[in-house]
């Protein structure tokens, strides 16, 4: 699969399916969204062109800068986009990849053998989606250049020097009538180049940020693939085996690549790809992935006396617990399937997976009897607590969403049995959840007060967590279930609000609330079902008007506007201060308030901040508080 492949590519292979109109009456269509998300996946369409030349074996150095102007340049030092006229469209090959809708060469020719470039819709959207676009070649020992706006060629081709070397750039500027916002996130571009590094090991990634005068450079690249990749995840964490297990084979037309490390922890964290694209809804590699190991991990219980004769088999759960994995595959064709087309589709990669693992990891674990039995022990421990678990967990089962009999008596429920208009407010305190009650529209709004500070999740298994009195009360208020019994469709309030205190303790609880619906209701994060409420730091009154405010800028504009003299300036330190009426106005009306969705952009990168903030090792943490100590505003001491 890394070997040069023999078929040529030239302006014969670029075959076109169809044409550019809609693009531009309807962007999100083909990247989602006109928000930021969509913004940054006009950079990832560019990038996997350079990563398709990559995996063909020809591109070995990839860079992208944000510039000055917020444009962005990709550069890559692949063979170069064809630029001699296109056979049968009477144009040069590059302006047909530059205009026309799926026309590239991975739909049939010998251009690549595999490509991940297949799920996006090609540097020709972004070319419609830019105010301008400009592309460089350095191909058969010329540089040419061109430029088009809004997708429109506005100079011809022409060659501007020579050159000995080989490659595409490409520098766009996102077209203001389209996107909300043209402002990209470094850290967001940094993410994917990172993983898109890990997935296709020994290439060399640079990302370069020029907007600030203290340019910003990461520069990425891992010989040991996604084995650095499980390293990486697990930075944080205490491992065994000391170094990941690495399986890479190429079976069928079909490379497999797969990492997988155990740590001391309790979550389970697999990350499924195929050809490059995070495949978030799995497929028949993630579940060949996880059949192969569970079947392995019970033989070798057995046969190491782990497992007795008259015990069951342990289950796919217990035996991924704490387990960190990658599953990497390249193939020829790949089927997207489900709702988002993240779910891999293909029936024969079941059985290559398999094989594989079964192969490889079983020789490993052969090899290496410590290790099997270390991971046997564990399994072995998480099956007695996922039985533990089984029995705490009726407590928190609710036959159905209108049965109000069995739930919490703390929660004051709302009269709407409708989820969509329902939301639930989880309120530090039984002071504020007084308020909150006496405030809120009981049409709609529900309220479920917390005494103190929650269990922290990630230092505790599953039975423990359930044994805890208020999480109990937050999985029944909820409906959901939770693990293998969660449903998001039993959820009885689409919007679920955490309101804390705008101190230290309500920072505390609502991470901790986020690190437990993070670990055992993702979905719930995924879907945009969770908010925080935003309560005001500040009440001013003067001459009978009363103004909230919500940052200490806020104050000292309307300081500065209305005078000190006859002011008086209330700081909120609770939630518990304010009255019923105040806290409607401020925090619960629909009309009036502020909340914040709680949105994932990356899974990976939150992972390691609950990871982090929230697990065993005290010194990652020291040094991150250490780093960052004086990014800190409005700090309550």
């Amino acid at each position: 699969m890394n070997d040069k492949l023999s078929g040529v590519y030239d302006e014969s292979q670029i075959q076109v399916l169809e044409g550019l109109e809609a693009v531009r009456k309807r962007p999100s269509m083909y990247i989602g969204s006109t928000g930021s998300r969509g913004l940054h996946h006009l950079v990832f369409e560019v990038v996997d062109n350079s990563i398709d030349e990559a995996m063909a074996g020809y591109c070995n150095l990839i860079k992208v800068i944000i510039n000055k102007d917020n444009s962005v340049t990709v550069i890559d030092n692949g063979r170069g986009i064809p630029v001699k006229e296109h056979p049968q469209q009477k144009k040069s090959a590059l302006e047909v990849v530059l205009t026309i809708l799926h026309a590239g060469g991975k739909f049939g020719g010998e251009g690549y053998k595999v490509a991940g470039g297949l799920h996006g819709v090609g540097v020709s959207v972004v070319n419609a989606l830019s105010e301008w676009l400009e592309v460089e070649i350095k191909r058969e020992g010329e540089i040419y250049k061109q430029r088009y706006e809004r997708g429109v060629p506005v100079t011809p081709l022409s060659v501007k020097g020579k050159t000995e070397k080989t490659g595409t750039t490409i520098t766009f500027y996102p077209d203001p009538e389209i996107f909300e916002e043209i402002n990209f996130d470094f850290q967001h571009l940094v993410q994917r180049l990172r993983e898109l590094a890990f997935l296709n090991k020994g290439i060399k990634i640079i990302a370069e940020d020029h907007r600030d005068k203290e340019k910003k450079k990461e520069v990425f690249t891992f010989e040991g693939g996604i084995a650095s990749f499980v390293s990486f995840l697990n930075k944080n964490k205490e491992t065994f085996p000391k170094k990941p297990i690495y399986i890479e084979r190429e079976l069928d037309n079909c490379l497999v690549e797969t990492a997988l490390q155990y740590n001391t922890g309790f979550s389970e964290t697999i990350y499924s790809y195929a050809n490059n694209i995070r495949t978030q809804e799995g497929g028949t590699h993630e579940q060949a992935f996880k059949t192969a190991i569970t079947r392995l991990v019970n033989d070798h219980a057995r046969r190491l006396g782990v497992l007795k004769e008259n015990q069951e088999n342990l289950q796919g759960e217990d035996i991924r617990e704490g387990i960190t994995g990658i599953i990497s595959v390249k193939i020829l064709n790949p089927q997207f399937e489900g709702q988002t087309k993240t779910r891999l589709g293909n029936t024969e990669v079941r059985g290559i997976v398999e094989n594989v693992l079964t192969d490889e990891l079983g020789a490993f674990l052969e090899q290496n009897p410590s290790v099997a039995r270390k991971i046997c022990d564990k399994a072995l421990q998480a099956s007695r607590a996922r039985e533990a678990a089984r029995k705490a967990r009726e407590l928190t089962r609710r036959k159905n969403a209108l049965e109000i009999s069995n739930l919490p008596g703390k929660l004051a429920d709302c009269a709407s049995r409708d989820p969509h208009e329902s939301e639930l407010f989880i309120v530090e305190g039984d002071s504020a959840g007084g308020s909150a009650k006496q405030g809120r529209d009981r049409h709609f709004q529900a309220i479920l007060p917390l005494r103190g500070k929650i269990l922290n999740v990630e230092k505790a298994r599953l039975d423990k967590i359930l044994n805890n009195e208020e999480i109990r009360a937050l999985i029944t208020a909820l409906g959901t279930g939770i693990g293998e019994d969660f449903d998001i469709n039993k959820l009885r309030y689409h919007r679920v609000i955490i309101m804390t205190d705008a101190d230290v303790d309500g920072s505390h609880i609502r991470t901790l609330l986020l690190t437990f619906f993070f670990r055992f209701m993702r979905p719930m994060i995924e879907e945009g079902n969770i908010y925080i409420a935003q309560p005001p730091l500040f009440k001013v009154s003067k001459s009978k008007k009363t103004y909230y405010l919500y940052r200490e800028s806020e104050l000292e504009e309307l300081m500065m506007k209305i005078g000190r003299q006859g002011t008086t300036v209330q700081r909120y330190k609770g939630l518990g201060e304010m009255n019923p009426e105040q806290l409607w106005e401020t925090t619960l009306d629909p009309q009036k308030r502020t909340i914040l969705r709680v949105d994932m952009q990356d899974a990976i990168l939150a992972d390691n901040v609950f990871t982090l903030l929230m697990g065993d090792k005290v010194e990652p943490r020291r040094k991150f508080i250490e780093d960052h100590a004086r990014e800190v505003r409005n700090l309550d001491i």
